[in-house]
């Protein structure tokens, strides 16, 4: 399945779950290799950021709540 990647169609929760799975590290090769062959690397890296700072956000709002 040599899909180029300009023309790979994931959806946004199929990159969503792997994003999520990523960011805990877990998950099974075949899932691995399915992503690889589905889903849009430059999706993933903006999906990847974008959870990163809404995490880094509430953590942030979180700290603030508790200290006020």
């Amino acid at each position: 399945m040599n899909t180029p990647v300009h023309q790979r169609k994931g959806s946004l929760g199929a990159t969503v779950k792997a994003v999520l799975w990523g960011f805990l590290g877990v998950r099974r090769r075949q899932d691995f290799q399915d992503d690889i062959a589905k889903l849009n690397p430059i999706h993933l890296l903006v999906v990847g950021v974008v959870l990163a700072f809404l995490f880094v956000a509430t953590l942030m709002g979180v700290v603030f709540w508790v200290t006020r």
